[in-house]
């Protein structure tokens, strides 16, 4: 059977220590995540406001010949709240950048489409070729397991490109992703967006070429080769270091500077723009404000993550609501018991799209089993340790 050692989650939240972001415990037994959420509570909010007051001062453009920072954004609560922040608040005139990856909801499409309508800002939406994304999706999916890892890629790489072409020295992101969930920094270290936690993070180790046939020769994966070669994959390559020492290049989050809550932000924007929820519930998750860019997010490239580690979305957002007071721990227990394990009917719209039986699919997925999480048992079906046993 081959069992391993059994798995381990947080006291305070549903995180098991096999968790896809860096994750730690300390000697009660509580994860980096909820001890960084906890710091929230310490953090003087006022002078923070006013650090951040001052800084976009220094980007503000003083002719008005410029737009004063860029916005990458999904079109989705966390972009409506930026700009809210940005344009409605401070008064400064950003540039959306958006990129598009083909996977767009009904829900998330309009509230894109509207976003611009009611912030009354310019955007740059961009549309890589559909070709070259399912070609990407497939390789992805068969390399690491991530078929979505050409949106990563290009949401921390397409808008840094436009920042070079039009000078536009300061980026604003929302709350870093890694030290939201598992609390890969803390609140006094002001992080800001860096290109190797997008590279060794976001975007798992790879780059651009190795999407090439020559890449996938040079990393030993020559039969993944879809015939890309670097033309195909200009939105993808990063700025070189000299193009973002020469304007200045600056990502910082807005969590750092106003208290990060998601719900509270989402609602927030359904009130006072229009931002809609999903058409219908999710099938892997319970709320329905989150991920509406990509149906897959909450589908079935979150699934991929069940498999690898043994958990998925209901978990990450459970986690969240525990530190924010609106679910309890058992509460979370029953939500992921029902939730975690469910395979996405959006499969039906992606193994059309690549070209994919739902056997080859299964067979792929198999091989990114986490050994740390799953063991075969007596009957030779997959098994786990679950945090309701």
């Amino acid at each position: 059977m081959n069992r391993p050692p059994k798995m381990r989650w947080c006291r305070k939240c549903v995180y098991p220590a096999s968790s896809a972001v860096p994750l730690a415990f300390d000697d009660n037994g509580t994860c980096s995540g909820c001890r960084t959420a906890l710091e929230r509570v310490h953090v003087d909010w006022d002078r923070r406001k006013a650090m951040f007051e001052e800084m976009i001062e220094e980007y503000r453009s003083k002719d008005g010949r410029n737009y004063d920072c860029i916005i990458p954004v999904s079109g989705g609560k966390d972009s409506y709240y930026q700009i809210h922040i940005i344009k409605k608040i401070y008064g400064l005139n950003p540039l959306l950048v958006t990129y598009h990856g083909n996977n767009y909801t009904p829900a998330g499409m309009e509230n894109l489409v509207n976003m611009r309508k009611v912030f009354g800002v310019d955007h740059i939406f961009f549309t890589p070729s559909i070709d070259v994304l399912i070609k990407l999706n497939r390789i992805g999916f068969r390399l690491m397991g991530d078929m979505n890892w050409h949106a990563h890629a290009g949401i921390f790489t397409y808008p840094i490109r436009v920042a070079v072409q039009m000078n536009i020295p300061l980026m604003i992101w929302g709350e870093h992703g890694f030290m939201d969930l598992g609390g890969m920094h803390s609140y006094r270290d002001m992080v800001e967006f860096t290109y190797r936690y997008r590279h060794e993070h976001c975007l798992r180790g790879y780059e651009w070429y190795d999407m090439t046939d020559d890449g996938l020769r040079k990393l030993g994966r020559p039969e993944l080769a879809e015939g890309l070669k670097p033309a195909d994959l200009i939105p993808w390559m990063y700025p070189s270091d000299e193009e973002i020492k020469r304007v200045g290049v600056r990502g910082i989050y807005v969590s750092n500077f106003f208290k990060w809550e998601a719900n509270e932000h989402g609602n927030l924007m359904v009130d006072k723009y229009g931002f809609k929820g999903a058409d219908e519930p999710f099938e892997r998750t319970y709320r329905t404000l989150s991920n509406l860019d990509d149906m897959h997010e909450n589908g079935i490239h979150d699934y991929m993550k069940f498999i690898k580690f043994g958990y998925g979305r209901a978990t990450d957002h459970c986690c969240k609501d525990i530190r924010a007071g609106r679910i309890s721990r058992p509460e979370a227990i029953e939500i992921v018991r029902r939730m975690d394990h469910v395979k996405s009917k959006d499969l039906r719209r992606w193994l059309p799209y690549v070209g994919m039986s739902e056997s080859e699919f299964d067979r792929i997925a198999d091989t990114f089993r986490d050994p740390r999480v799953w063991w075969k048992d007596v009957n030779g079906n997959w098994a786990k340790d679950n945090i309701w046993d």
